[in-house]
């Protein structure tokens, strides 16, 4: 079943007048955010507030998800100075509260995690009072590169298993078990650490796999969680197959919370970024 029309709560505009500032920033610094690779629907609001997702290690992925709007060409060889770049934008926004998130990097023999620890330390030497947030791909489930991201000590590690086991189709090259085994393992070699993952809906999924989903999660201890509503970036890309009221976005909100998460963002326009210095 295919989609076209939004429903009323889903008419969010996005104004480019309102990236400008941003966009400077960003062309100055030669640096990419999620925000604007991803087409994310919450572009304006956040340029707007000065306030941005990086996006590290290039603007190419290695896998091909069908759901995802980040290119799917070849990767360029990773550049050692963008740490100290994304440092610089965190002081000239003056940000509390940071995210920095990759495409996948299976050419990479570590997959990214070292230049992702490079960033937090980066982060830490010129502005230690922001909390670092990173949102890293699974790594091909390796234990070094956990413990390179664990090693940094960034405050908050999330990794999405994006949707339900059923539906994995849409990750391409993704495992639901191994993203699972991810957050098992950052509890594991850090059991204070907060972590936290995300769901799309709206794919397919039905309310069990969801409840289930949740169960699984936080089995292996994941603290924080966000769901939002899928939106297909291009008409190429994996239809909408419903789309979720407030009402049900609410009472999966509260479904999860029974279960002991911690902080919840569920609504139509949350993504994992979203408001992300809300959680506690």
């Amino acid at each position: 079943m295919k989609i076209t029309r939004k429903p009323e709560w889903l008419q969010k505009k996005i104004s480019p007048a309102a990236h400008a500032e941003m966009d400077r920033l960003l062309g100055d610094l030669k640096l990419n955010t999620v925000c604007r690779e991803a087409m994310c629907p919450n572009i304006s609001e956040c340029f707007r507030c000065g306030q941005a997702t990086f996006l590290i290690l290039g603007a190419r992925c290695t896998r091909a998800c069908t759901f995802c709007n980040v290119t799917k060409e070849q990767p360029l060889p990773a550049d050692p100075g963008e740490p100290a770049r994304v440092a610089e934008a965190v002081t000239r926004l003056g940000l509390r509260h940071v995210v920095v998130t990759s495409p996948t990097r299976d050419d990479l023999p570590d997959g990214g995690s070292a230049l992702y620890a490079a960033t937090v330390v980066a982060i830490r030497a010129v502005s230690p009072a922001t909390k670092v947030e990173l949102l890293i791909p699974d790594f091909d489930g390796s234990r070094e590169s956990i413990e390179i991201i664990v090693a940094s000590t960034p405050d908050i590690v999330g990794h999405n298993v994006e949707t339900v086991p059923r539906l994995y189709e849409i990750r391409k090259g993704a495992d639901y078990r191994r993203s699972l085994e991810v957050l098992a393992m950052l509890r594991g070699q850090a059991p204070g650490l907060k972590t936290k993952s995300g769901i799309m809906l709206g794919l397919g999924e039905t309310e069990e796999e969801v409840l289930r989903v949740l169960d699984d999660l936080r089995n292996v201890g994941c603290t924080w969680l966000s769901l939002g509503q899928y939106l297909a970036p291009t008409r190429d890309h994996f239809p909408v197959q419903e789309y979720i009221s407030p009402e049900r976005f609410e009472k999966y909100r509260q479904e999860a919370l029974v279960r002991g998460f911690s902080h919840v963002e569920s609504g139509p326009y949350v993504r994992s970024s979203y408001h992300a210095d809300h959680y506690r």
